[in-house]
């Protein structure tokens, strides 16, 4: 078995930030709004729909992938799967950030 340090297991804090948002969003979302990934714990508003997009990009940056097409390989793009209201998202790792929930170990 393998024991790996806090850091490696949560990976490093990852921001969402609504950039975009056309039409009627039923979970309100509005350009600015963020959602963070800090640790063990989420902070912000989260869509159910929302996150089934999110959730692989997230992973991908919080495990140290990247997007090569990207200007900003901390940095990726995704949209709510609901093509005729769309809000659009910029995920960010933040580099050697790993923050501790209060309730974390």
């Amino acid at each position: 078995m393998t024991v790996v340090s806090y850091e490696e297991e949560v990976g490093p804090d990852v921001i969402v930030k609504v950039v975009s948002q056309e039409g009627y969003c039923g979970a309100g979302y509005n350009v600015g709004d963020e959602i963070r990934f800090c640790g063990l714990s989420v902070e912000g508003k989260v869509c159910i729909h929302a996150l089934g997009t999110l959730l692989p990009t997230i992973k991908t940056l919080k495990f140290g992938g990247s997007f090569p097409w990207r200007d900003d390989l901390n940095t990726a793009g995704a949209a709510c799967p609901d093509a005729g209201n769309p809000v659009v998202f910029e995920i960010t790792r933040i580099p050697g950030q790993v923050s501790k929930g209060k309730d974390e170990y």
